[in-house]
């Protein structure tokens, strides 16, 4: 019986594959938090993955406080890029299948037509950079690995932009949202299934894919659909990112392409608007 480990267990894809996880019985699955794979001790991490004797890995676990990497460079680096390079080189030398999962943070944002997998990268904060950093570490250890890009993911589980926006609509007549931020959101339970999906399917082919739902919207829109499907009362405006400045810049533009994912491995990529049905019920 093979054996899946998921690092960030405790995370919303974590969370969904671990739901996924009871229709795939065929596999031994260990979802590890923070305790059983420590990605910000290297010498420790070593250790935790030569106990655990993974044969497949799904590295979930990362650093994501976007704003607060600006601050804690060091930290981001060393989970996103050292701690990445080092599960690749343990699967590289013990055969392992590694499924990394990176982010759209990777690009500037100036494109104005959707991103493939050759788009030009060149991060425009810390946990950008951290990611792309991870991402060369991760194929260079171990060129087999598959590396999947994503963006703006939500779920059931941990804090996200749905649960914020419904919580904001309960509570408040009015909000504002930037509306010149583009792209389209991830429902990580669909994240989730492809990844199983990927592994189940009898092709391995590495490199750099690309996943989210299928859309192009702003977060206004994308909060707008919240309204809609909620069935809230409260009124959004739209506002520039300027009228709501951060301590690390958001790409304008993000939207992925697709069309290598679906075609190499025969994914089907629901609408964001399906999927965000599916979690608001």
């Amino acid at each position: 019986m093979k054996k899946i480990l998921v690092t960030g267990a405790n995370g919303q894809l974590g969370s969904e594959l671990n739901v996924l996880s009871e229709n795939y019985k065929q596999y031994e699955w260990f979802f590890a938090d923070r305790t059983k794979i420590t990605l910000d001790d290297l010498g420790l991490l070593k250790t935790q993955l030569s106990d655990i004797r993974p044969d497949v890995i799904f590295n979930c676990g990362a650093y994501t406080a976007v704003d607060k990497a600006e601050s804690e460079k060091e930290l981001a680096f060393v989970i996103n890029h050292l701690a990445v390079e080092i599960i690749g080189q343990y699967a590289s030398e013990n055969k392992v299948k590694l499924i990394h999962i990176s982010t759209d943070y990777v690009f500037d944002g100036s494109s104005s037509i959707a991103l493939n997998e050759e788009a030009q990268t060149n991060p425009i904060n810390v946990y950008g950079e951290s990611k792309r950093a991870g991402e060369i570490a991760c194929l260079k250890a171990n060129p087999d690995s598959i590396i999947i890009r994503t963006s703006w993911v939500y779920s059931k589980f941990g804090n996200n932009f749905v649960k914020t926006m419904r919580r904001l609509m309960q509570e408040r007549d009015s909000i504002n949202v930037v509306n010149d931020q583009i792209g389209s959101p991830t429902y990580a339970a669909d994240l989730a299934q492809a990844m199983i999906d990927i592994l189940e399917n009898p092709k391995w082919i590495p490199g750099i894919y690309n996943y989210s739902n299928e859309g192009e919207i702003s977060w206004c829109d994308f909060a707008l659909s919240i309204k809609e499907l909620g069935k809230y009362d409260c009124v959004v405006e739209g506002i520039p990112s300027s009228s709501y400045p951060t301590p690390a810049r958001r790409p304008e533009f993000s939207l992925l392409d697709k069309k290598k994912i679906k075609e190499t491995f025969n994914l089907n990529v629901p609408h964001y608007k399906e999927s965000l049905k599916k979690m608001i019920g």
